[in-house]
């Protein structure tokens, strides 16, 4: 397997500092890819988003194969135990109370993906030209959505979009998501806080994540992009193209959802 990527993180144009933080881990067995998106005031969130990152990546780094029904608890359990550090802190440090963080996890191995997910930032996938969103936030908005009570545009624009009910330290337990599905050549996923995706439609995301260019050129046009239409959050990206010739470059995108207990 061959993983092409990239990955960058950027203040925007309003914030005074970088609540966003993540990692990127790939050896030629497999990648692993987070990103967290930090809240509770600069410092305080940032710690929150640093701390997932790394915990994240120490408790998966073991992992070379993406096999067996053990993992995808494993990913699950991992969340569980980043929300229990940080909470475990706010308890302890006057200043972190009330911090917390989104955590989107994307690990890739052989012809499978996992997806571990709590919060608003997103996982996405470009197939064959076409955008979909693997992940399903934990917001406000997107249960007003599921109730049938807004449109996915009008949740977009609406005053409470950045109102997420699941996050990673704000209380005792979380309850994260669990995706997976198979990969295919030529696929490219997106791994995104919400002041890219928050500020970039769809559409736009789609026709900058199809261009011929270089991962690397991709996340910087991304982020510019987030930055033109003001830049009003943190704004961080990943991107992961999968290049290999014994993968297979058929069929439609699945994404079967676990929930893990």
């Amino acid at each position: 397997m061959k993983l092409l990527y990239a990955a960058r993180t950027d203040v925007g144009m309003i914030r005074s500092g970088n609540e966003d933080n993540f990692t990127v881990d790939a050896i030629p067995e497999r990648g692993i890819f987070v990103v967290a998106d930090g809240m509770g005031g600069h410092a305080a969130g940032e710690v929150a988003s640093e701390m997932a990152v790394q915990i994240i990546q120490r408790e998966l780094h073991h992992l070379l194969a993406l096999e067996g029904e053990e993992v995808p608890a494993l990913v699950g359990s991992t969340l569980k135990k980043a929300n229990r550090a940080i909470h475990d802190r706010t308890l302890t440090e006057v200043d972190k109370q009330g911090m917390g963080t989104t955590a989107s996890v994307l690990l890739i191995a052989g012809p499978r993906y996992l997806i571990g997910q709590v919060g608003d930032s997103r996982v996405n996938l470009m197939r064959d030209g076409t955008l979909s969103q693997l992940t399903k936030d934990h917001s406000y908005v997107q249960e007003q959505v599921d109730a049938g009570f807004l449109t996915p545009e009008q949740a977009r624009y609406h005053p409470y979009s950045n109102v997420i009910t699941r996050c990673v330290g704000a209380s005792p337990d979380v309850e994260p998501d669990v995706y997976r599905g198979e990969v295919r050549n030529g696929d490219l996923f997106l791994v995104a806080s919400d002041g890219l995706t928050g500020m970039v439609d769809d559409r736009r995301l789609g026709q900058l994540l199809g261009s011929r260019a270089e991962p690397e050129r991709k996340v910087q046009a991304l982020i510019s992009e987030a930055n033109g239409r003001g830049g009003l959050d943190n704004i961080t990206a990943i991107i992961v193209e999968v290049l290999d010739s014994e993968l297979t470059s058929a069929g439609a995108p699945t994404a079967e959802f676990r929930p893990v207990a």
